[in-house]
């Protein structure tokens, strides 16, 4: 998949360059207007429990919110493993980019074809950019997650052919919410970490893993 097609929300990233830059907030209004320019194509999320809309039902941690009162305020009022009470802020801009009311956990065993072409999360609570960070909480890293993704194409290719999937997924908005548990759930609380990197050199461990995770996994 050629670079330049991706378009990143939440942690953003150079189509070109592939490093970390920050931009302003952007408006619902204007995610609209940016779907019109660039007509995307779907929403396909990575990340921990900022963007895991149920992913975690299916594993064994202790990393879960499907019991009340997650999901008080959702529709139907029903916990789905969302970490919030109603929906995720995924689930708003899939809306604003006229895909579906609410992003689909990958892992959902009821999930549609349909829903495979709208909004996708792969992203799982408790997870992050290290390694160990995920195998602590027994929760799905991000290479895991982006080796989902491409599991995700194959089932792309089988309903609508390859030519289309590949152009789908050229103009998909990505968005990649995560890293705050590599730190309280790992380098702050767990020994390895800490004697392996400071603080500073830690961040920059991460950034590498972020990067070598969107270069090597994600585009070859």
């Amino acid at each position: 998949m050629g670079s330049k097609a991706c378009y990143f929300f939440g942690a953003i990233f150079c189509s070109m360059l592939f490093m970390p830059t920050c931009i302003h907030g952007v408006t619902l209004p204007e995610i609209r207007d940016l779907r019109a320019k660039h007509r995307f194509s779907c929403l396909l999320v990575f990340g921990d429990s900022s963007v895991d809309p149920g992913n975690n039902n299916r594993l064994t941690t202790s990393s879960k919110s499907n019991f009340l009162p997650y999901g008080k305020d959702f529709i139907g009022g029903r916990p789905t493993g969302r970490f919030c009470n109603g929906r995720l802020a995924t689930d708003f801009i899939s809306e604003a980019l006229g895909f579906s009311r609410t992003v689909h956990g990958f892992l959902e065993p009821n999930i549609t074809n349909m829903d495979l072409l709208r909004s996708v999360s792969f992203a799982s609570a408790g997870s992050g950019y290290d390694e160990l960070t995920s195998n602590l909480t027994n929760t799905i890293s991000l290479n895991k997650q982006i080796n989902y993704m491409k599991h995700y194409m194959k089932h792309l290719r089988q309903i609508v052919g390859y030519k289309k999937a590949n152009e789908i997924i050229s103009k998909a908005v990505i968005i990649m919410s995560t890293g705050v548990n590599d730190y309280l759930r790992n380098y702050f609380l767990e020994p390895t970490r800490p004697k392996q990197f400071t603080l500073d050199k830690y961040q920059d461990y991460l950034v590498s893993r972020m990067r070598h995770s969107i270069q090597v996994k994600f585009i070859s």
